[in-house]
């Protein structure tokens, strides 16, 4: 059997995926505000307290000026005004993976995308709807990867299980999550390597963008 019949739906996580990575945004935040450029990175990975504030963002259980406040507090900073749009401001649209997804549409293949976000007006509403067949956004369903639900929900959304599914994120965890519901992951931590393993799986051909 061919791949291109095993596989039929690329599923993409947002922040880090399709756009430059989260961490080096978070490392420029801190620099600009006078901090060790991991600060952020560590306290999210490191402090359990500052993780469940960052899902109750995504999920909506906390407004971001709470968020804001509260994380202000943990960096040492006086200042909370902006501070969710600064630490994200450095990604940029990692254009060799929407390449990546215009042809997997293109070919047939089903296109979604499931984010953990605290907000859906950050996001380009037209360029999702050129991609993306469906959309989950934690802050609109309430859950958050890698729950196993959202998960579900996706792959309900765009009408194929998850066996037929692929996704791909940049968090190790996330792709756990996803592959326990039967989907198979893509770790990613570099665009071309990604391009290629998306052109495996669906037999697609995906044209060259200019860096």
């Amino acid at each position: 059997m061919r791949e291109q019949a095993r596989y039929t739906a690329l599923l993409l996580d947002f922040g880090g995926v399709m756009t430059t990575s989260v961490w080096d945004s978070f490392a420029d935040f801190c620099r600009a505000r006078g901090l060790e450029e991991d600060t952020v990175k560590r306290l999210f990975r490191e402090d359990p307290e500052a993780l469940a504030d960052l899902r109750g963002l995504e999920t909506g259980a906390i407004e971001e000026a709470e968020f804001e406040k509260r994380f202000a507090r943990r960096l040492g900073l006086d200042e909370a005004t902006d501070l969710i749009e600064s630490m994200f401001r450095g990604m940029l649209p990692e254009e060799s993976i929407l390449a990546a997804v215009r042809a997997a549409r293109a070919g047939g293949v089903k296109t979604g995308l499931i984010s953990n976000s605290w907000s859906t007006t950050h996001y380009d509403r037209d360029l999702l709807n050129e991609l993306f067949d469906a959309v989950v956004i934690s802050a609109e369903v309430g859950l958050h990867k890698p729950q196993p639900e959202i998960y579900r929900l996706a792959a309900e959304r765009i009408g194929e299980p998850p066996s037929s599914c692929v996704f791909v994120d940049d968090l190790r965890e996330n792709c756990e999550g996803a592959e326990a519901v039967g989907m198979t992951a893509i770790l990613h931590r570099d665009p071309a390597a990604t391009v290629a393993r998306i052109e495996e799986l669906f037999t697609v051909e995906v044209p060259l963008v200019a860096s």
